[in-house]
């Protein structure tokens, strides 16, 4: 039985409500596949537990039905799940009876996966695309298609009772990592002799990297490495370097994604420089500003230049990225963004935050001459605001 069988069904109902939701009437929500072990439509990951072979439709109704119209060898998996009532299968050809259950339906719209703003809600390629138009050419459906990014991205984003147990979990054990991590002493080791010593630590924890491993962690030390989504190198970890981290892991499906810093003293230092200091109760004033926005009913643009404005007040420059993204079933899950509204982010700004989102919230600032100086944790929102998942790093580790 897959691990992921409740979650699922959970989902899977989730979807019916999110159907309902829509302030222009959609009857039913398709996901149309094929080989998706080679094109994977992101939308499977919450609907369903394996790769479908064959020409698949998953579809949900308004009305609450969950079909399933898949070929004959994938049909006794999809029974399992106990999450679709109906399952359909076929051996020449989807075609007919895809039109048959579609006109059963009578749909006035049907909602598919393609998104101009959203990866998470842009899983239909434009093969399957022209394939299902040929396949309700000369029906009244073949011109019904809508975007089903308004249901795709809150199914994703919402996270149940459930998920959020998962996640609970991983946040949990990315912590236990990073105090097996942090108490080794880092002095003299390389950033790639770090990474590989996280790599040891993560197998005994029994979990996986939440992204490539080539870079996860991301692994910076000192005022001269690349920060970013880059691979760690060969610079190793000097007295007077900040040591940053940026790390997500994986367990039972879901994810975590957290930053954490160190500074290595001098001989005749007893505490970080002043300007270390400076720059840690900057960075925490500007993402407790918009940790405070983040609020069910505003809009993600406005958390993040909550916390950009005051980063820029306490005297740093920007940072070059959004302040918050969804973590879920991927560390960057889609959904929307806590960003500016900046051409790259598309509409993804301009969405509400909900309660139920799970995001993880970033910024930091270089300090000149010690390096760059990140923060990053897990928070839930709740009715009232955002809570944390994860136990903030208050304070900059020392060794």
């Amino acid at each position: 039985m897959s691990s992921l069988k409740p979650i699922i069904q959970e989902k899977l109902a989730q979807a019916v409500g999110l159907l309902n939701e829509q302030p222009e009437r959609v009857d039913c929500w398709v996901v149309f596949v094929r080989e998706t072990s080679q094109v994977h439509d992101p939308a499977l990951d919450l609907i369903l537990d394996f790769d479908l072979t064959w020409d698949s439709a998953l579809i949900v109704t308004r009305a609450g039905s969950r079909i399933a119209l898949v070929g004959r060898y994938d049909g006794d998996s999809v029974r399992e799940l106990g999450a679709y009532d109906e399952v359909i299968t076929y051996d020449q050809g989807i075609a007919e009876a895809l039109r048959a259950r579609i006109s059963q339906i009578n749909p006035s719209r049907i909602a598919l996966d393609y998104s101009l703003s959203d990866p998470g809600s842009d899983g239909l390629t434009f093969g399957m695309y022209a394939r299902l138009t040929q396949i309700l050419a000369g029906t009244p459906y073949a011109t019904s298609f809508v975007s089903g990014e308004g249901i795709v991205r809150r199914l994703r984003a919402r996270k149940t009772a459930g998920e959020l147990q998962r996640i609970r979990a991983i946040v949990d054990l990315t912590q236990q990592v990073y105090a097996d991590l942090l108490a080794a002493s880092l002095r003299g080791k390389t950033e790639k002799e770090i990474h590989g010593l996280a790599g040891e630590i993560v197998a005994r924890h029994g979990c996986e990297f939440g992204w490539e491993r080539v870079n996860d962690p991301i692994v910076n030390t000192g005022p001269h490495s690349a920060v970013g989504h880059s691979m760690p190198g060969d610079l190793a970890v000097e007295a007077g370097h900040l040591v940053h981290f940026d790390m997500g892991l994986r367990l039972d499906g879901y994810c975590s994604d957290l930053q954490r810093m160190v500074y290595v003293r001098r001989e005749d230092e007893a505490d970080a420089p002043a300007e270390v200091k400076r720059a840690w109760q900057a960075c925490w004033s500007a993402l407790e500003a918009g940790r405070a926005a983040l609020k069910p009913g505003v809009l993600c643009w406005q958390v993040d230049a909550a916390a950009r404005g005051e980063l820029v007040r306490q005297g740093y420059p920007e940072y070059l990225h959004a302040f918050g993204h969804h973590v879920g079933r991927n560390v960057h899950d889609g959904g929307s963004v806590l960003g500016p509204r900046w051409e790259r982010y598309g509409e993804l700004p301009n969405k509400e935050v909900e309660t139920g989102n799970v995001f993880a919230v970033e910024l930091g600032a270089m300090v000149e001459g010690y390096g760059y100086l990140g923060i990053e944790e897990n928070v839930v929102v709740t009715a009232d605001g955002a809570e944390y998942l994860s136990i903030p790093q208050r304070d900059l580790s020392l060794q």
